[in-house]
């Protein structure tokens, strides 16, 4: 079956599609392929996501941004906030899409999607929705101990009347036997079998760390991984800036910043000759995980050679903040999507340690989980579905039992082993 060609057959006749499947399916592949697709058709397309992160993975920007949601997170907060009413810029903005993708769906929660469901009424949007995502991955964010509520629990949900899309086949790995592992980690299945599977990845760390990527739970262990084990390499330190360029001059500072980490976009890049690093993008001839080493630098290039030899020059990418605009050309008004700010930096990262959360869309063949920062549901199944290569996967030994580690939200499982039967 041609996924990316039915998704867009189906969308083309105003069905509403929900993609979906678990980790290393290819669901950003087609969700790139189907946006692609539009606006070579001269189609426009709103590429939202929840997360700052989420949305610069397909290019786009966070839903309250383009939806003018402000800070609120439900209803209420938003006629608080003076924000229930439409304002004519945005509602013409919204009017004019084709297609509205928002990304990773799980991070949604109920009364987000409310406040979606509202702002496109409230636009009369007449195009077609593309939500993506796993509800068995990273769920809604919430303040405190609050109950996580699923974009699947609102009644906007049920009334977007999706056609399911479920994408199946694993391309990170051909390993069948750690598929299935992975697959039962992601339903949160441990019995017996999945415990002594899981314990053989348990084996003594190798003497040089260079050769692995920590993946850690937390932001400060990685950072501090990534400066000792930089710092342990004897030869020159080089520092990469990135180039900012402001298309907008009210473009502001802290704007740019969030948008770099959350692009994962390094404003002093270190590096020295020797030192291995992840790409952090996909191109022709290199992908997101992949690894390599620095093996020269100038001002303008940086040559890393991969494991099959050949050596990569790279040199800095562009990676811009764009907003939705109207304009007037040829004296008729048009929406189009411009820069607000540009970056160029090298697509690469130190690859001693990494966030789960940051490993996002990334297949890693040299892997060492610390399983000791996993907190959250699902968050062990991210972690291990990460590894492109099981005979090059290191866990640490857990304080914890498996099946502790392994938890994912009940409802969520509900929701997804319904929805695999119907």
């Amino acid at each position: 079956m041609n996924y990316i060609n039915s998704t867009i057959e189906r969308l083309k006749q105003k069905q509403n599609v929900f993609l979906t499947g678990g980790a290393g399916v290819g669901k950003t592949t087609i969700t790139k392929e189907v946006i692609k697709a539009y606006e070579e058709d001269a189609k426009k397309v709103a590429k939202l996501a929840s997360t700052g992160m989420a949305a610069a993975l397909i290019g786009g920007q966070t839903i309250h941004s383009f939806l003018d949601l402000g800070i609120a997170s439900n209803r209420d907060e938003l006629e608080r906030n003076a924000k229930l009413e439409i304002s004519k810029k945005v509602k013409k903005i919204i009017h004019s899409m084709d297609l509205v993708v928002i990304d990773e769906i799980s991070m949604v929660s109920d009364t987000l999607l409310d406040m979606i469901k509202l702002r496109l009424h409230q636009a009369d949007f007449k195009g077609s929705l593309l939500f993506v995502g796993d509800f068995l991955q990273l769920p809604p964010v919430v303040r405190g101990y609050a109950e996580v509520n699923f974009a699947f629990e609102s009644h906007a949900w049920q009334d977007f009347a999706f056609e399911t899309i479920e994408l199946t086949h694993i391309y990170r790995t051909d390993d069948q036997a750690f598929i299935e592992l992975i697959n039962s980690v992601r339903f949160g299945h441990i019995d017996e079998e999945i415990h002594n599977h899981l314990n053989r990845f348990i084996k003594p760390l190798p003497n040089d760390f260079r050769e692995f990527t920590f993946l850690f739970g937390k932001n400060e262990t990685a950072s501090r991984h990534n400066k000792a084990q930089l710092a342990f390499i004897e030869n020159e330190l080089f520092i990469k800036e990135a180039q900012i360029i402001k298309h907008n001059q009210s473009a502001k500072d802290i704007e740019i910043q969030r948008f770099m980490n959350d692009a994962r976009i390094e404003r002093e890049l270190e590096l020295k000759v020797g030192v291995p690093v992840l790409f952090s993008r996909n191109s022709w001839n290199y992908f997101n995980g992949e690894r390599g080493v620095v093996v020269n630098l100038d001002s303008n290039f940086v040559y890393v050679q991969k494991s099959d030899g050949k050596v990569v020059k790279l040199e800095a990418v562009a990676q811009s903040k764009n907003m939705w605009k109207e304009q007037t050309i040829e004296g008729k008004k048009e929406m189009l999507e411009e820069s607000v700010f540009t970056i160029y930096q090298f697509p690469i990262k130190l690859a001693f340690a990494i966030t789960i959360h940051k490993s996002q869309g990334m297949s890693i063949e040299d892997l060492i989980i610390e399983t000791n920062e996993i907190f959250a549901p699902s968050q062990f199944y991210v972690a291990l579905s990460r590894s492109s290569n099981p005979t090059r996967l290191n866990l640490i030994a857990p304080k914890r039992q498996w099946y502790e580690l392994a938890f994912v939200n009940k409802k969520a499982l509900d929701f997804v082993q319904r929805g695999s039967q119907s």
